[in-house]
């Protein structure tokens, strides 16, 4: 009796020993994994953040600095088929549009430069090729359109004295200049000498408009003038990919409230990342003359498998001040005010009555389409702005930026070539430039996120499942029936004593 005594004794205090060797190993673990159960998404923030900052060298860097991209930008022109009949009889304008003409585009950053306060500074380079193959037809159309540097001039003398008014009727007589012009698509796109112009530069030399050439995209085929100055967001990355500079400035100049005239935003193809669905993403082109912001649409998934937030123009964006009074600051010189929907870029175009819109005047005054025939109704699937982004890497995934040109023309009577020109806002052309999807190397990148984030859930369930044998290792223990576990514990030695 007295050996089994001995026996038992040992065996439980060889039991108690590890019961308690135990109890400590799983409370450090239950430590450590409460320690990176809280530190793992701080982890997995720098490491993204290290990741994406723009610094020289770094993968980011040379995938912002020459996108291995090619977007395509698809042109619609709207050609006027019943000009005369407009001018002499009254008749509403028959638009057809023509298109798509497609052209392929390299985008580059050169004359890069890494400044002290955390930004870079550069130019864009944008190279278009025409695809005659993807189009289906030629940049040598002919097409009737508007002309714009005439009724720009015209449109800008209707408050001029009148004998400057005459006068200008007669030099466009001498010059034969009409309303409407036929030109081909390479000319209305990429420019064509114009009289007008030329005579403009030649007798009033120090004049705004700085060349005798017009074109919609007139030296948009190249290397920018434009200084971009953005954020690295090597110390900061909330301020990642946002501009801090432009041509030196952090204001546009034109508007009387710097919530409108702030050039604070991005060139829509990297943005903060944390991206959530109440984040409003801004955009910066100069050629909208303003930052346009984005809101949530709905979750979307790209062709390549990886998931995305798509954002689009507030659906009031370019409403007018009556509907909006916020949108008051961008109509500085008072009504009238451009029309609902539509957005008056003239301080950005050398004081020509140039309006933005969307497509088929999406979102607009329905009488702006109803002045013509031959513009359907709109459709969000083909005239919504959008951009699908990663977004807890800030990475654009897929974008289409769709822009409709117009002009705001005035009647003059006392110009005699457009005296039966009625008020209205004809349409040019309109436009979207995008990409589809990104290369595979990049969305190799952003599915290797997507595993991170994956194993962080299983992590998340393994973490729940120890806490749960917690509970159960909590339960008490009866200290009477020891020798009976013992005994199946040495049955089956292959079990753990806890696992």
């Amino acid at each position: 009796m007295r050996m089994q005594r001995n026996i038992c004794t040992k065996l439980q205090g060889g039991f108690l020993r590890r019961w308690w060797v135990a109890v400590i190993f799983g409370l450090l673990i239950v430590i450590a994994a409460g320690i990176i159960a809280v530190t793992f998404p701080s982890i997995i923030n720098y490491i993204i953040h290290h990741e994406i900052a723009l610094r020289e060298g770094g993968r980011t860097f040379y995938w912002w600095k020459d996108p291995p991209v090619t977007p395509q930008m698809h042109v619609y022109i709207y050609n006027v088929t019943n000009a005369e009949e407009f001018l002499n009889n009254g008749q509403k304008p028959i638009l057809d549009e023509v298109g798509p003409y497609i052209y392929l585009q390299t985008w580059e950053k050169v004359n890069v430069k890494f400044n002290s306060n955390d930004t870079v500074t550069y130019n864009v380079k944008k190279k278009f090729v025409f695809s005659e193959t993807l189009s289906g037809r030629s940049e040598e159309d002919v097409v009737i359109v508007p002309n714009v540097p005439m009724l720009s001039a015209t449109s800008q003398s209707k408050n001029a004295a009148r004998f400057l008014r005459l006068a200008m009727a007669s030099i466009m007589d001498i010059l034969k200049i009409k309303p409407f012009v036929e030109v081909t698509v390479g000319q209305l796109l990429w420019g064509y000498e114009d009289s007008l112009l030329k005579l403009a530069k030649d007798v009033v030399p120090d004049q705004k408009l700085p060349y005798e050439q017009f074109g919609l995209f007139y030296e948009k085929n190249g290397t920018s003038k434009d200084n971009y100055t953005i954020f690295t967001g090597k110390n900061d990355i909330t301020h990642y990919g946002l501009l801090d500079n432009w041509n030196g400035k952090n204001f546009f100049g034109h508007w009387n409230s710097p919530q409108c005239d702030t050039v604070m935003g991005s060139d829509g193809s990297i943005f903060p990342p944390q991206i959530t669905k109440n984040t409003i993403l801004k955009i910066f082109d100069k050629d909208l003359c303003r930052v346009l912001p984005l809101v949530y649409k709905h979750e979307v998934t790209t062709a390549a498998g990886v998931p995305g937030f798509r954002f689009v123009p507030a659906i009031d964006v370019f409403s007018s001040p009556q509907r909006v009074p916020s949108q008051q600051c961008f109509c500085p010189s008072g009504p009238p005010c451009a029309p609902e929907g539509t957005f008056n870029v003239s301080l950005c175009q050398y004081d020509s009555p140039i309006l933005l819109s969307f497509p088929h005047f999406y979102l607009g005054d329905p009488t702006l389409r109803d002045a013509f025939i031959g513009i359907t109704t709109p459709d969000a699937e083909k005239h919504q702005l959008f951009i699908d982004v990663q977004p807890i890497m800030g990475t654009a995934l897929r974008a289409r930026a769709r822009i409709q040109i117009n002009i705001a023309v005035s009647q003059v009577k006392d110009i005699k070539q457009v005296a039966t020109f009625p008020d209205i806002v004809f349409p040019l052309i309109w436009f979207e430039d995008g990409i589809d999807q990104l290369p595979d190397k990049v969305t190799s990148v952003l599915a290797s996120i997507g595993c991170i984030i994956f194993f962080s859930a299983i992590f998340c369930l393994i973490r729940a499942a120890n806490r749960q044998e917690k509970l159960h290792l909590s339960a008490p223990i009866s200290v009477t029936k020891p020798n009976k576990n013992l005994a199946s514990e040495f049955q089956n030695p292959s079990q753990g004593i806890f696992f």
